[in-house]
């Protein structure tokens, strides 16, 4: 199955898989990890098995883990080109309405 097909429950379930090898690689049990991220176990077991967690349980796990590179790879910087800032500052000024004194505006 290509990524792209997978549905949100599917990707809950690898991420899970991948919290749970992180883990495990680590030689932490469940309760262990949960002291560390200073989380309930609770939360933990449900973020392995793609039960539902927040983005912030997923961080500090992560964190608790070592394996911020990781959250890294999920946020990679963008990189903007000056033609493409100076395209957008030009639509901006374009679109800008101007303010007449006699309470009118047009635009520009």
């Amino acid at each position: 199955m290509e990524s792209g097909d997978r549905t949100t429950q599917e990707w809950e379930e690898v991420i899970g898989e991948h919290v749970r090898n992180a883990r495990i690689v680590r030689a932490l049990d469940q309760k262990r990890l949960a002291e560390l991220a200073n989380i309930s176990v609770g939360a933990v077991s449900n973020l392995e098995r793609g039960k539902g967690s927040s983005l912030k349980t997923l961080i500090v796990v992560m964190r608790a883990v070592g394996r911020t590179d990781w959250l890294e790879s999920l946020s990679p910087p963008i990189a903007v080109s000056p033609i493409q800032v100076l395209r957008a500052k030009q639509r901006a000024q374009r679109t800008r309405v101007r303010v007449r004194t006699h309470g009118t505006s047009t635009p520009r």
